[in-house]
């Protein structure tokens, strides 16, 4: 009998093959590369073909979720070339500042009084549900440095710091599950886990960015490093910030980020940050069909019946009412057409930030019944988005740049 990882290596090898060979035809499909690996992932799982059988621990599927994140996030900030202006940034600020706690407190409240959750709980739901996917959404959002569209520039910035900035709600949440009286741990959680944390990170992104940059520019010029192992540094740039950053206790989605950023704007030849951008976009392409494979392969039918009541009560709201409300309310007053205002709103696809922040709840007291549901719930609000959005992308994305409004940069 074959050995069941030489199979995974089988199944993965031929779909990266076909999607690769194939990506002409799969270009002119009304569907996403994600919902194409999603049901690739079902048909090998146990309900088809059963090739896919692997069960993982949350321990393991949080280690990989997020070295994903941490990827997806800092060739979301390499893609970042816009100056440093509100005026540039005026729809980041608006998603994040205004969109992410409308949607964490929408879906809060809907588990508070429909599903009896107590208020902790259902603040966690609501940050594990809150980061949009910079992994799965590539076909919404930047495709290179130099595109200048306002919806596609949006979406990047808002899935590559959502993904860090959620985590305050993700650990108010926890901490209230582990004691309900809030004066005992409130403060601690204003000044570490939401000022020290993010502060850290910003600065921990900015230093280590520059010094490897520095280490880099100066060593070049002594010795060149070989023009394929150079894409590395990105690599290496990764590792370096977000280890470091956790260790200050600062967030490292947030350091990776901005460590993009600085990447970015530190080389004088443009061709730079555009190989590591390549070599680091390739990472996260394997990345993500690997994990959506599991991800589909994954599904069960009987407890997401179980559970479906309590997750269509979230997920419909979540992603049909409360982002599109609330993407329409924080972008009132700019200057973005209606078209980009509604696309906004529905390209809010939650996907492996979730699947990060879930797996790292059980591993951080969420447990029992509770835990349960709360994993069903997040499990098949990611399925039903990246159906939706996989289907839908393609078409609303294509009639979005035939419109003659479609967005370019407004300061």
């Amino acid at each position: 009998m074959v050995d069941k990882y030489i199979l995974y290596l089988l199944v993965i090898g031929l779909v990266l093959l076909l999607a690769t060979l194939g990506s002409g035809w799969i270009a002119r499909l009304p569907l996403s590369y994600s919902l194409i690996y999603l049901i690739i992932g079902i048909i090998l799982g146990p309900y088809g073909a059963g090739l896919i059988t692997l069960r993982p621990d949350a321990e393991f599927l949080e280690r990989v979720t997020e070295f994903v994140v941490i990827v997806s996030v800092f060739s979301c900030g390499l893609k970042m070339s816009r100056p440093l202006t509100w005026g540039a940034w005026n729809s980041t600020g608006r998603l994040i500042g205004f969109l992410m706690p409308i949607s964490i407190f929408g879906v809060a409240a809907i588990a508070y009084w429909f599903l009896g959750f107590n208020w902790g709980a259902a603040v966690l739901l609501g940050g594990i549900l809150a980061p949009t996917d910079p992994v799965l959404a590539s076909e919404v959002q930047l495709s290179h440095m130099e595109d200048r569209d306002e919806l596609r520039f949006g979406l990047t910035s808002e899935g590559g710091l959502n993904d860090a900035l959620a985590f305050p709600f993700v650990y108010f949440g926890l901490y209230s599950l582990k004691d309900h009286n809030w004066e005992n741990w409130l403060k601690y959680w204003v000044l570490v886990d939401v000022i020290w944390a993010i502060v850290a990170g910003i600065g921990m992104g900015i230093i280590v960015a520059y010094v490897v940059v520095k280490a880099d520019k100066q060593l070049q010029k002594r010795r060149p490093v070989d023009y394929l192992m150079e894409d590395f540094i990105a690599l290496s740039t990764i590792l370096l910030t977000y280890a470091l950053t956790e260790v200050v206790n600062g967030y490292g989605f947030v350091a990776v980020f901005v460590a993009g950023i600085m990447i970015q704007r530190s080389y004088r030849n443009p061709e730079k940050p555009l190989s590591q951008l390549h070599f680091i976009e390739r990472i996260e392409k394997l990345m993500e069909v690997g994990l959506i494979l599991l991800l589909g392969s994954m599904l069960r039918v009987e407890p997401m019946l179980k559970f479906a009541v309590p997750t269509l009560l979230i997920a419909l709201p979540l992603l049909f009412v409360i982002r599109p409300i609330g993407a329409w309310l924080s972008t009132i007053g700019g200057s973005w057409s209606p078209k980009t205002r509604f696309l906004f709103g529905w390209f809010g696809i939650r996907g492996v930030g979730s699947l990060y922040y879930l797996t790292y709840a059980f591993g951080h007291g969420l447990q029992g019944f509770l835990g349960e549901k709360i994993g069903w719930i997040i499990y098949s609000t990611v399925v039903i988005s990246v159906v939706l959005h996989g289907i839908s992308a393609t078409p609303l994305m294509k009639s979005y740049q035939e419109a003659p409004e479609a967005g370019l940069l407004k300061t």
